[in-house]
């Protein structure tokens, strides 16, 4: 038997391991099922989908120049009609109008220049640590805590 990469045939299923099922193709040619191969749901124990014995429709993926056939179970299921989806559908909600008596306006403490930005931070930068410091008077000394010992 001549087999070439896309012929569908029938094949029983003679080994299983954790990677894929061996499968006899007839003619006492075998090839070999990868588990990613088994079905188009996530494989985790190949045992649910198939055991030894059973026979399914397989497709020759490839066949290797040292003999080796690789097929699939799931490349020979028939085309599953594609699923659709509900449009969703896009509704603004209605707008409601701002408030007339409302002031829109930039805010006091609001820097005007990336120097100020900077000097800002750097002044609460500096608040904070010397709070830390504070509070926590080892600290400032480079002491670590003892932890209770």
């Amino acid at each position: 038997m001549q087999l070439k990469t896309g012929d569908i045939v029938e094949g029983k299923i003679t080994g299983i391991t954790s990677f894929g099922v061996f499968a006899d193709i007839g003619s006492g040619v075998s090839g070999m099922v990868h588990i990613s191969e088994i079905s188009r749901d996530y494989v985790s124990d190949i045992h649910e989908f198939v055991k030894v014995g059973d026979t399914a429709k397989m497709k020759v993926i490839a066949v290797g120049e040292d003999g080796k056939i690789s097929l699939s179970i799931r490349k020979a299921l028939p085309e599953e009609p594609p699923r659709k989806r509900a449009k969703k559908t896009y509704e603004p909600k209605a707008a409601t109008p701002p408030d007339p008596s409302y002031v829109w306006e930039a805010a006091q403490d609001t820097p005007s220049s990336f120097e100020e930005m900077m000097n800002r931070f750097k002044q609460r930068s500096d608040e904070k640590i010397s709070d830390l410091k504070r509070k926590n008077p080892d600290a400032r000394r480079g002491k670590r805590s003892s932890g209770g010992k």
